[in-house]
């Protein structure tokens, strides 16, 4: 893969794709709707709208592998999440089949399964169990994937992103469990962009944290390796003695399981 896109580029994993993949590769294409600065040697910006067809078409021409950020990152009412993360990422798709891009790293959720107890352990086997609208849009993320990997043959990852939070650090015991941090994001992501073959995938975007409930063992062929461990922060945050919600601490969405709507979330959680 030697040209690549990302959509969703000034969003909080956006920023940090693009410091962390800069010179990886001889293309890099950044497009979202908010600034985006001066480009860098190697670097293409374009301003553009997922829910604009011709636009992404013209985004996407040319381009090897899109990772797909671009989207509402967060629970939102349903007249936000449809245009953005169902007909958004729908045209993503299909502008991509239109021009013959080979592979697709899409960021999917945990919230696609938060509706799972967190007593269980989970892997990428577990069915859909979204815990909210949200949730619901990663689903469909991810089931768009599968078949536009099984009819049209684009090679498609689907990552599962636990907690990625500016600055870098884990802010509370869920995130203990979910945590990723920025230069494990960066690996995994550009391993699936590099790693020379496969299908469809589903994968946790999550560091090595000792007290991850997430079963990452299929991640293991890309060659992801994480660096970072929430054990770390682990002491300090424990000490604060706070306790999660009552419904929170039952499932593995954990906030966004008892969540009608809020617009104050400040992570990708």
């Amino acid at each position: 893969m030697q040209r690549i896109l990302i959509t969703g580029a000034a969003g909080q994993i956006g920023r940090a794709l693009r410091s962390g993949l800069r010179g990886a590769y001889p293309l890099i294409r950044l497009l979202d709707v908010a600034p985006l600065g001066e480009a860098a040697a190697g670097e293409e910006i374009l301003a553009a709208d997922i829910r604009d067809m011709k636009a992404m078409e013209r985004a996407t021409s040319g381009i090897e592998c899109i990772v797909h950020l671009a989207g509402q990152s967060t629970e939102a009412e349903w007249d936000k999440v449809l245009p953005l993360n169902i007909e958004g990422c729908y045209n993503v798709f299909e502008a991509a089949r239109r021009n013959g891009v080979k592979r697709i790293v899409f960021a999917s959720s945990n919230h696609a399964v938060g509706f799972h107890r967190r007593e269980r352990f989970i892997d990428d086997q577990v069915l859909p169990r979204p815990d909210t609208r949200y949730g619901v849009s990663k689903v469909f993320g991810e089931a768009l994937g599968r078949l536009y990997a099984d009819k049209h043959g684009l090679s498609v990852a689907c990552l599962r992103i636990g907690t990625f939070v500016t600055p870098d650090r884990p802010k509370d015991a869920r995130q203990l469990l979910t945590w990723i941090s920025h230069r494990d994001m960066v690996q995994l992501t550009r391993r699936c962009i590099d790693h020379p073959h496969y299908h469809f995938v589903v994968v946790y975007g999550v560091s090595n944290n000792l007290r991850s409930r997430w079963d990452n063992t299929n991640a293991k062929f890309l060659g992801y390796r994480p660096q970072d461990d929430s054990e770390a922060f682990a002491a300090e945050i424990l000490a604060r003695g706070e306790k999660e919600n009552e419904i929170a601490a039952q499932f593995h969405g954990g906030f966004y399981a008892p969540m009608e709507f809020s617009g104050d979330a400040d992570a990708i959680d």
